[in-house]
């Protein structure tokens, strides 16, 4: 993407956001915090189901032998390594 239409896009995108923060904020109490237990409620709902994809892909991985098998120490350490230093399980 050409770096005009890029930073413009972006622009856009903030602005839009910050309109819809106005809005929101516009609203009383009580429907701001209805607002915001939806909001909560859609993006817990997201998140499970985007787990369970990974899931079931990881299951079919398994299923297809894709998966190397690993001594559970090995997986523990990797587990408690720093996220910016956890290579590939």
């Amino acid at each position: 993407m050409p770096y005009l239409i890029y930073h413009q896009t972006k622009w856009n995108n903030m602005m839009n956001f910050e309109q819809t923060l106005s809005t929101v904020m516009q609203l009383p109490f009580e429907q701001r915090q209805i607002l915001i237990n939806i909001i909560i409620h859609r993006d817990n709902d997201l998140r499970r189901r985007e787990i369970a994809k990974e899931a079931r892909e990881a299951i079919a991985d398994f299923h297809a032998g894709k998966l190397k098998p690993q001594p559970a120490k090995d997986i523990i350490a990797k587990l408690r390594q720093p996220q910016n230093e956890v290579t590939e399980i």
